[in-house]
């Protein structure tokens, strides 16, 4: 497996940065970057799934962005933001990814058009997916918010099965516990999903894609229109 993001760059490119990249194994739960702190590392994800979450005064909390292999952590590094005021960075799914000094790609970002290139387009992308979320929220019944948020994640991680508690899936989708409960139940009594104790496994995608609504199909079509498949090699492992 590898970050597709990292993939879309040129062989010369990814040779440059390939001695900055830093393998590292991220757990649930961890903490990546709290609001105020200053961006030091950006993370690509090749099988784990990092979410940018915000938490409001009254302690609740929403997710907002959901980064997998699909796309890099950290954007305000090189947007000219070297911290952030809101969003908090939490490993959803543990797994692998690696990572890159936040100065380091922040100089080549500015200096080599190629990178840019790729990057901005990156940032389109989640842009798209960030303003697709907030309509899907006010819009889509939680049943299905549930399964665009399934489909986002296995498509990520690339794996049927996804390890996830029941309270990290009510905070990421702001809901309670109960209404998870029920919108799973639903699913897997259509014989779409496996719900067990945090492990969901995903039977039937197309069954699934069906039931969810079109968010997460625009959203795949934006991002394959932006990034694409430019190379073949799977150089993050």
């Amino acid at each position: 497996m590898y970050n597709r993001l990292l993939d879309a760059l040129s062989p010369e490119l990814y040779e440059k940065l390939a001695p900055q990249l830093v393998p590292v194994s991220l757990n649930l739960g961890k903490v990546l970057h709290l609001p105020g702190d200053v961006i030091q590392d950006l993370y690509f994800p090749i099988n784990c799934l990092l979410s940018i979450t915000i938490t409001m005064e009254n302690g609740d909390t929403a997710e907002t962005g959901v980064i997998g292999n699909r796309e890099v952590l950290g954007i305000n590094a090189f947007m000219g933001g070297k911290e952030t005021t809101q969003t908090e960075y939490v490993v959803q799914i543990a797994g692998d990814a690696v990572k890159i000094d936040a100065q380091f790609f922040r100089e080549e970002f500015d200096r080599n058009l190629e990178l840019r290139s790729v990057f901005l387009g990156c940032t389109q992308a989640l842009i798209a997916q960030l303003s697709q979320t907030t309509a899907c929220n006010s819009l889509h019944t939680l049943e299905q918010r549930f399964g665009r948020w399934l489909l986002e994640a296995q498509d990520r991680v690339e794996s049927d099965e996804i390890y996830l508690t029941q309270r990290f899936l009510s905070e990421m989708l702001g809901v309670r516990r109960a209404g998870v409960t029920q919108a799973a139940q639903k699913l897997q009594d259509r014989g779409l999903i496996t719900y067990q104790r945090r492990k969901i496994h995903i039977c039937d995608r197309d069954g699934l894609q069906a039931s969810a609504c079109e968010c997460f199909r625009v959203v795949q079509q934006e991002y394959d229109r932006l990034l694409g498949h430019k190379h073949d090699r799977q150089h993050s492992r």
